[in-house]
């Protein structure tokens, strides 16, 4: 946040430009003429201004100084900074609530009216050339009373007293709510100073009106006894302190109107952009003004000039007209009666477009004011439905409790997955009314960070969140659900076909500890390997192919249909397994000729589902660590651990693993009972991925030569630990390499390895036989032969 612009008095002082408003111009095709810093050009953390008719004492040459002089007063004593360090311009060190009241302080000391220290009744200002030119002076003002700035109302008063014995009110806020709160009268000011809004707006600066009043001693004490009645009220405290402050804030006049710049972070263009193309659409809640929010958007990538834009704004010449009239209730029910028609205007508009075949992408843009009534019961599904129909949609001055409306709205009325993003405690509602709640953790504070599920530094990053670390999560838990759904679908299925066999006699299958433990040890470590790292692409190409997402957006992997087909292949490997039990209980012998009884069959059918439902965690696994493999042979191995020890403790499997291992019955059987029973997953694998693949396989196919991102950190990890001579041989090393055509020269055909390394931008000089060699070849002259 830096003060960048400021108007005083219906002037306009700041003669930077904004990267805004040179994003306008380019659009527009326009150039702008770019006005040259002064030489002594004031720029610090919080101030980026820029004009000499106000800086160094210059304002008491302007036409209204003691308007120039009211404003930097209510600059540096409307606020509740608190001060650190040394009291010196250049050693002190502001602590406020927000990065914008920082930057109006830091504005007013470099305007020459320093606030270096506060206690809990009085405000020290060192103030310059105000008596005369060079002069400076300490005084000290008496703060009387301080009504906060809050989300409803937003606006902030001080009453000071000045040594004089001058009572002041001091008052800043939105314009919407300042203006409202005017002295009758001055109507050229207050135009002006609206266009200048505008033009600040229209810069991407976000703005703030200032004004004043001066207090009688006699209404001032009337007053305050209403303000401590309120204050020391134990019930609706907040409500009453309300209510008594609109009781002075009236009849004020207008100073001027400040012009901040909140510069967009790093990468925040091409991460909505990046989003948007991953089919999701983005929703902009802010308080600033409608045109600083259209700005962002255009600068955001959120909205461009191709787009079809519905703007319904509160500020029209059939409002105002009504507002005049100061009936509230009239302006109340024209005001709702003007927001329907609106939304019953754009509506239909957005309808009929969609239903052309190369229509328009659709933008809305709506204010806090209209949005109050679009929010009501009668109004909220034509707000909702043209919500939807729109490709992004912009609400500006609202506030946190509309920002939770709207969040509520999309969430509950058109039943999507809502997220919700924000750096600062007006989002906190906004956050927590979401699915899921983003802080940024920021100058802004730690309000949003802690009310948040997730925090991250900066916006860009939201990019890797959902498209990489979300995405891959969301292909990670949709594996392990179905799994788990289909292992023990497939283990109580072997079980269930045994009770046809056995003639529903209640005989068990397997052995109690068998079953107890198919969950806890044979089978568990592997899915939770493939839980924390399977991922089907890369977190680069996850970025470069953001349609991606749109799978997740479908559920294309938790679908009916992706169960019931988990569910087929369940029925058939226990049929499977079931053949095998009763092939095995007629005709399996062991080596002394006895056919084999109940607990051998069961004991070696278990083996099989171990091997074969481990084998086939492994078939649906896009990548294959050395973890995988460690899980899933570590698993299998515990099976066979367990049961060599258990079946010399256990009298119902008393020596029964080393029975089937004598035989060779058993080896054929884990041989080919696994292979017949994931014969199927197979078929059905290759054919979706040739005939029917998913875009995440495409996308293997397409980039599956090249290295992932693991290979290429370690590939720089080598190259980072040596020394200049051992990169070069390390670089040439990993140069392509082809067969030769120099027959003679195998092994070091002339200019090979230069060529290479000069197009890897790698010096690789040339060796000493290399140039012997070529000397060697050069064609020497013919000498005719004597006769």
């Amino acid at each position: 946040m830096e003060f960048f612009k400021c108007s005083i008095g219906g002037e306009v002082y700041g003669t930077g430009v904004t990267e805004i408003e040179r994003g306008g111009a380019r659009r527009s095709g326009m150039k702008i003429q770019e006005v040259q810093k002064s030489a002594n050009a004031v720029h610090e953390k919080g101030f980026n201004f820029d004009d000499a008719r106000l800086m160094r004492g210059a304002w008491r040459n302007e036409p209204d100084p003691d308007v120039c002089k009211e404003f930097f007063r209510c600059l540096a004593i409307c606020h509740t900074v608190l001060t650190e360090g040394d009291e010196t311009p250049e050693k002190i060190t502001y602590q406020a609530a927000s990065p914008d009241e920082a930057a109006l302080v830091t504005a007013a000391k470099n305007f020459g009216f320093f606030f270096y220290r506060r206690t809990p009744t009085t405000i020290y200002v060192r103030e310059s050339h105000v008596e005369k030119m060079g002069k400076v002076q300490d005084v000290c003002y008496e703060i009387l009373n301080v009504l906060e700035f809050n989300s409803t109302r937003k606006r902030q008063s001080v009453v000071c007293r000045y040594p004089d014995g001058r009572l002041v009110l001091y008052c800043k806020g939105a314009d919407t709510v300042i203006y409202e709160r005017l002295i009758n009268g001055n109507d050229n000011l207050k135009k002006i100073s609206r266009e200048h809004l505008e033009q600040f707006g229209s810069a991407g600066l976000r703005t703030l009106c200032l004004a004043y009043r001066d207090l009688s001693p006699e209404i001032y004490e009337s007053w305050n006894e209403k303000f401590i009645q309120a204050k020391s009220s134990l019930r609706e405290r907040e409500k009453k302190l309300d209510e008594v402050a609109e009781l002075i804030e009236k009849d004020l006049t207008l100073i001027g109107c400040t012009a901040i710049e909140d510069k967009l972070q790093e990468g925040v263009p091409t991460c909505i952009e990046t989003l948007s193309r991953a089919g999701i659409k983005i929703w902009v809640l802010t308080g600033d003004k409608m045109e600083t929010a259209i700005n962002i958007a255009y600068a955001c990538n959120l909205i461009n000039n191709e787009m079809k834009q519905f703007i319904i704004s509160s500020e029209t010449d059939a409002i105002r007209e009504v507002e005049n009239r100061g009936d509230q209730v009239e302006i109340a029910r024209f005001m709702k009666e003007e927001v329907k028609r609106e939304l019953k205007k754009c509506l239909e508009e957005a309808q009929h477009h969609l239903h052309t075949i190369s229509g328009p992408k659709l933008a809305l843009v709506i204010d806090g004011k209209c949005l109050m009534y679009a929010l009501d019961p009668s109004l909220r599904v034509m707000l909702l439905n043209l919500s939807l129909n729109c490709s992004s949609v912009v609400c500006c001055r609202v506030s946190p409790l509309q920002k939770a409306q709207v969040t509520s709205l999309v969430k509950k009325g058109a039943r999507k997955i809502t997220l919700s993003i924000g750096d600062g405690a007006n989002d906190v509602s906004m956050i927590q009314a979401a699915h899921i709640g983003v802080g940024i953790s920021g100058l802004e504070g730690m309000q949003a960070v802690m009310a948040s599920d997730f925090a991250i530094a900066q916006f860009r990053y939201l990019t890797d969140l959902l498209l990489v670390h979300g995405r891959w999560s969301y292909l990670r838990i949709c594996k392990v659900i179905t799994y788990f759904f289909y292992k023990n679908l497939t283990f109580t299925l072997t079980q269930f076909w045994f009770t046809f066999h056995t003639g529903f006699s209640g005989q068990r299958f397997y052995d109690d500890w068998f079953q107890s433990l198919y969950n806890v040890i044979f089978t568990a470590l592997p899915v939770i390997i493939v839980g924390l790292f399977d991922k089907d692409v890369s977190a680069s190409l996850s970025k470069k192919y953001p349609e991606l997402y749109k799978e997740g957006i479908r559920n294309a992997f938790f679908k009916w249909r992706v169960v019931a087909t988990w569910a087929c292949f369940s029925v058939y490997q226990s049929l499977v397994f079931y053949s095998f039990i009763t092939a095995s209980g007629r005709g399996g012998k062991n080596k002394s000729g006895r056919i084999f009884g109940h607990w051998d069959v069961s004991t070696m059918a278990f083996t099989c589902v171990v091997i074969t439902v481990n084998l086939r965690l492994l078939m649906i696994c896009n990548s294959i660590t050395r973890w995988h493999y460690i899980s899933v042979g570590g698993s299998i191995l515990a099976w066979f651990l367990f049961i060599f020890v258990y079946s010399l403790l256990r009298e119902n499997v008393y020596f029964v693993i080393y029975v089937l291992m004598s035989t060779f019955y058993f080896y054929v059987a884990l041989l080919l009972v696994p292979v017949v029973a994931l014969m199927g997953d197979f078929i059905y694998q290759g054919v979706q991925r040739w005939f029917f693949p998913y875009d995440y396989q495409i996308v293997q196919e397409i980039h599956w030569h090249e290295p992932d991102d693991n290979t290429r950190v370690r590939l720089l990890e080598v190259g980072s630990q040596l020394t200049p001579q051992e990169e070069r041989s390390y670089a040439i090393a990993q140069l392509p390499r082809e067969l030769s055509r120099h027959t003679g020269f195998a092994f070091d055909s002339p200019g090979y390895e230069s060529f290479f390394a000069s197009q890897l931008g790698i010096y690789a000089p040339q060796k000493a036989w290399d140039v012997a060699r070529r000397a060697s070849m050069r064609s020497k002259p013919k000498i005719p032969k004597k006769n």
